[in-house]
């Protein structure tokens, strides 16, 4: 029986800097399962092919549905769901993976980034998240910032660029009030560069480290582990 294939979903963003640091990812978790199974891509929003589009397109097999976002949020909870029930209603096999974090490995690639922009014993860390209307996805990025801390020793607070409070630049003003000796060094938990790393960027930090995916290099092998084990796990449903 041939393997499911595994349909990678980004949110979609209209930055071409971030669009080529997304597919960097697909394509490196491609050339990983080469010899397993088929990988597509496709977005939620902004850009095409759609979630509707890629599943008619994988009408005749199984389909395991990767959502590349980094908590499990509206997205995953209602507009992943609703598409996959639809599909599943006219007979298609899909099954939805799990979010990509939390995870001990996007820390582990947390902490690589902020040692990148150069961190230094005295810092203290604010971790810039998307922001999500659903709880449960703020509720991962704060477990998230819990692991960053105990990870780094650093002081961790999370801050929200949009959809949730507190929003990043309260928490960094609130941050440097409590440390005013200290420099403010915000990590980026976001997936790739674009409007919102910018706004990290403008958020009033000393320093702002990049993105988890960069469009100049290969993708971190700790986020194509985490794609491939999220397929493998959900496989096993099927």
């Amino acid at each position: 029986m041939a393997a499911p294939t595994l349909l990678a979903i980004s949110h979609g963003t209209s930055s071409a800097t971030g669009a080529d640091a997304v597919a960097t990812l697909v394509d490196a978790v491609a050339t990983r399962l080469a010899a397993e199974a088929p990988v597509h891509a496709g977005f939620v929003d902004v850009q095409q092919p759609d979630v509707p589009a890629c599943l008619a397109d994988l009408r005749e097999t199984t389909t395991v549905l990767v959502p590349l976002l980094l908590s499990a949020g509206f997205h995953v909870h209602v507009d992943l769901r609703e598409h996959i029930e639809r599909a599943t209603g006219d007979g298609q096999a899909v099954l939805l993976a799990g979010a990509l974090g939390p995870d001990a490995r996007l820390v582990d690639l947390l902490e690589r980034r902020l040692h990148e922009a150069g961190l230094t014993d005295g810092d203290v860390v604010v971790l810039a998240a998307a922001g999500s209307s659903d709880a449960r996805a703020v509720a991962d990025c704060e477990r998230t910032g819990a692991l960053l801390a105990e990870r780094t020793g650093h002081p961790v607070s999370v801050g929200y660029i949009a959809n949730a409070t507190p929003t990043l630049p309260d928490v960094v003003a609130a941050t440097r009030a409590q440390h005013p000796q200290a420099r403010v060094v915000t990590a980026s938990y976001l997936i790739a560069p674009g409007y919102f790393q910018t706004l990290a960027e403008k958020a009033g930090g000393d320093v702002t480290a990049a993105p988890l995916l960069l469009p100049d290099g290969e993708a971190p092998d700790e986020m194509v582990d985490i794609v491939v084990d999220r397929y493998r796990a959900a496989r096993v449903t099927a």
